[in-house]
């Protein structure tokens, strides 16, 4: 009699997200996503730097310029390299993809502010927050931001 594991784990290979893990498609989208958020990470971290110790700026308004034009700049590289193949009209997107990443930016800060609390190193901590943080952005931003099937309804921009 099979193990109730195996049975789990044969139901995962059968569904959609196990089919869609068997798609080197999915692998290259997910790896130019990260190749896109490292990017978009060195992006926030520099303007961060410089609107605080630059501007002058407090730390918190620093944060969320940075973190706004790290967005700006991912939503640019996803729609024009990561998901080229799934764009749509580029306000729709982007609006989509503004609120998977304020998403993502809260449960980031649960991660971070749980990790710091055990006693985890403030860098570090952040490191695994992005690591834990980025399957699900990404699946929301390939399933919903970037989706054909909404993308559709909308009008279309020209490539």
């Amino acid at each position: 009699m099979p193990s109730r594991t195996a049975e789990i784990g044969g139901a995962l290979a059968r569904s959609r997200a196990g089919l869609a893990l068997r798609r080197p498609h999915n692998w290259i989208q997910l790896a130019k996503f990260c190749a896109v958020g490292a990017i978009g990470y060195v992006v926030n971290l520099g303007v961060y730097s410089l609107l605080l110790n630059a501007a002058g700026l407090h730390y918190l308004g620093a944060a969320v310029c940075s973190f706004l034009v790290a967005v700006t700049n991912n939503y640019t590289w996803n729609r024009l390299w990561t998901f080229r193949g799934q764009r749509g009209h580029v306000a729709y997107q982007g609006i989509r993809f503004l609120l998977v990443s304020v998403a993502a930016l809260g449960l980031n800060l649960v991660f971070l502010r749980t990790l710091v609390a055990l006693g985890v190193g403030k860098i570090a901590a952040q490191a695994i927050a992005i690591v834990l943080v980025t399957p699900v952005n990404f699946v929301f931003n390939k399933t919903w931001s970037f989706s054909t099937k909404r993308a559709s309804r909308a009008p279309t921009q020209p490539s």
